[in-house]
């Protein structure tokens, strides 16, 4: 079963988050971003959401990170939850 790991930064609205996604593609850290801009409990460590499979993040944060390539920064990307960016660590098929 494919497994990935990956981290996110979670904001309330799509300018926040396409205005820290041109800061790390300007070269700023994103664990760093995350610790002070993410409204998810996974700030504090980064962004990390740590291992998981397919079906356990919801449908929109699966198709990404279950399709994207590793270590490319993607997003905005709108839940039920706000707006998040995403980048997959790692990704065993």
């Amino acid at each position: 079963m494919a497994r990935a790991t990956a981290r996110h930064i979670l904001v309330s609205n799509e300018i926040q988050c396409a205005d820290l996604k041109s800061q790390i593609e300007a070269g700023a850290d994103f664990a760093e971003l995350a610790r002070q801009y993410s409204s998810c409990p996974s700030g504090a460590q980064g962004g990390d959401l740590g291992s998981f499979g397919p079906g356990q993040m919801v449908p929109e944060f699966d198709r990404v990170v279950f399709s994207a390539p590793v270590g490319e920064v993607q997003g905005p990307v709108k839940t039920q939850f706000g707006f998040h960016l995403l980048e997959v660590t790692s990704r065993d098929d």
